[in-house]
């Protein structure tokens, strides 16, 4: 019997991003400070320092280009192995210069993909109530060689 996959566990620092995920809503933490997204959000400011950044979570448009990508064949996490290969891509978001997220791009891992090619995020539903960010090809390139 395969592993389950795991599934992540919102905490207090994480719940508003889990819970418009759920929703397939892209909502990414914002410093009330210096009012930059910060991803993840962490206990000080990545950009203005402040160890009381105050976060909220405000709705993006999950829209970026491609920075990186990797194909995964070999599952290094108990509960991946039937889900190999993927491909996972590393996005900037449009949203701010420097803004990073990773996820699976659900196109297939035949997919050709390219240094600022377009996409847009897209949900991995796992559980009722719970859903992963990851992401699409926006241009309608990208299907297999």
């Amino acid at each position: 019997m395969t592993p389950a996959r795991p599934l992540p566990v919102p905490d207090d620092r994480s719940a508003g991003y889990w819970a418009a995920a759920a929703r397939h809503v892209l909502a990414l933490a914002r410093c009330t400070e210096c009012d930059k997204f910060a991803v993840p959000p962490d206990e000080i400011c990545p950009h203005c320092g402040t160890s009381t950044p105050a976060f909220r979570f405000e709705e993006v448009s999950g829209r970026g280009a491609v920075r990186s990508w990797t194909v995964v064949r070999k599952a290094s996490l108990l509960g991946f192995a039937d889900q190999v290969p993927y491909l996972l891509v590393d996005v900037e978001l449009a949203e701010q210069r420097g803004l990073r997220m990773i996820g699976r791009l659900l196109d297939g891992p035949e997919t050709v993909v390219r240094i600022g090619d377009a996409v847009q995020v897209a949900f991995e539903d796992l559980a009722a109530e719970l859903a992963v960010p990851a992401f699409v090809l926006a241009t309608g390139r990208g299907v297999s060689a």
